[in-house]
């Protein structure tokens, strides 16, 4: 089984790199994601929208920021294809750049060839997708695919779908970003399970992120609602405490006061 708690293939250098060499993905999905400071957990900071709070969390010191594009449901945080472009054009070498999508369209293969194209993101993140679309989806496209899941989702064949898995509380559209905090005792049992790293989401902020990897000891965590001052926008020092928090625990360790 690969380790989901540590870097993930033989040129590791952010929080994702090589993410899909070590977890049977094609040789055009083994292009890099992020990775881990080895024995630290990984951050993504997701839902940016503008240079500001990109900047933030760059500087912060996030491995990976996500950006929301072509979703089916009102997010303060989707941006047009283009304006995602431009914002992962910015992203530096040793941040990975992750677009975030559903694919609940019929044409939802076709629809991540032409997003991935037009961003040229580090890898792409689904949800509401079954896991034979995710399948469909990692073989028709050139990056890493991370596929969202609720906790009681059957990981195992997502796993064998997708490079990387993210769990998530999501809503009845199967969508992200609401909030609510997951069940990270079946998260652990997932992060056991999996054949590839798994990524905790869902309720995550700077007070509650110790306990979450505590319990949960996820390869890495991500976060959108949880360090924002209203939808859309971050709030820099909760991004700045959120990015620190992680990397200052290790998954398994004791849990911070």
């Amino acid at each position: 089984m690969t380790d989901s708690t540590g870097p993930i293939g033989a040129e590791a250098t952010g929080m994702m790199t090589g993410i899909g060499t070590d977890t049977g993905a094609t040789a055009t999905n083994a292009s890099t994601v992020g990775a881990t400071t080895a024995g630290t957990t990984g951050t993504k900071i997701c839902g940016l929208t503008n240079e500001a709070d990109l900047a933030a969390a760059v500087d912060a010191g996030a491995d990976a920021v996500g950006f929301v594009v072509g979703v089916s449901v009102d997010s303060p945080r989707e941006i047009a294809p283009e304006r995602a472009r431009e914002l992962v054009a910015a992203v530096p070498p040793s941040v990975s750049s992750v677009v975030v999508t559903m694919a609940d369209a019929a044409d939802a293969t076709e629809r991540a060839v032409s997003l991935v194209e037009e961003a040229n993101p580090d890898a792409l993140q689904v949800h509401a997708a079954s896991p034979e679309e995710v399948a469909s989806i990692r073989v028709a496209i050139t990056v890493p695919v991370i596929a969202a899941i609720d906790a009681r989702a059957d990981s195992a064949e997502f796993s064998e779908a997708a490079d990387a898995l993210l769990v998530d509380s999501l809503d009845a559209a199967g969508a992200g970003g609401t909030g609510e905090t997951g069940d990270w005792e079946r998260a652990r049992e997932i992060v056991a399970e999996s054949t590839v790293p798994v990524i905790l989401a869902g309720g995550l902020d700077p007070e509650n992120l110790s306990r979450a990897v505590e319990r949960a000891q996820p390869f890495a965590v991500d976060v959108a609602s949880g360090v924002e001052k209203h939808g859309g926008v971050k709030d820099h020092d909760a991004v700045r405490a959120f990015v620190a928090r992680a990397t200052a625990t290790r998954p398994g360790a004791a849990v911070r006061s």
